[in-house]
């Protein structure tokens, strides 16, 4: 996929969390460890979002427990660097033909 349509993907995904009440701290964190696409808040739950596009195949696939370990990890540098100790969830977004599918607090 292309970087262009990578970003977006990425601004769908900021377009629905923004209309159902989530709050966008970050966007493309990058750590040694990976990246975080989208990292927002809701209801004093810290959602560490990763997206996912495609088309003529599900990109759900795209999400491997490598890219969800590179995830957690990224995630505990963003929590220890800005000093954080709340409630957290690691969030799927799947972008197919714009259509949008929220998936929360995943694991593989």
């Amino acid at each position: 996929m292309s970087i262009k349509k990578g970003h977006l993907a990425e601004d769908l995904a900021k377009t629905y969390l923004l209309e159902n009440n989530f709050i966008i701290i970050d966007r493309n964190f990058y750590s040694r460890f990976g990246e975080i696409d989208l990292i927002a808040t809701k209801n004093a739950v810290l959602h560490f979002v990763e997206v996912k596009s495609g088309s003529g195949f599900d990109p759900i696939y795209n999400m491997t427990k490598s890219k969800l370990s590179k995830i957690i990890k990224t995630s505990q540098v963003y929590m220890k660097k800005n000093k954080l100790d709340m409630a957290y969830s690691f969030d799927l977004i799947i972008i197919r033909d714009d259509m949008v599918e929220f998936l929360e607090n995943i694991t593989i």
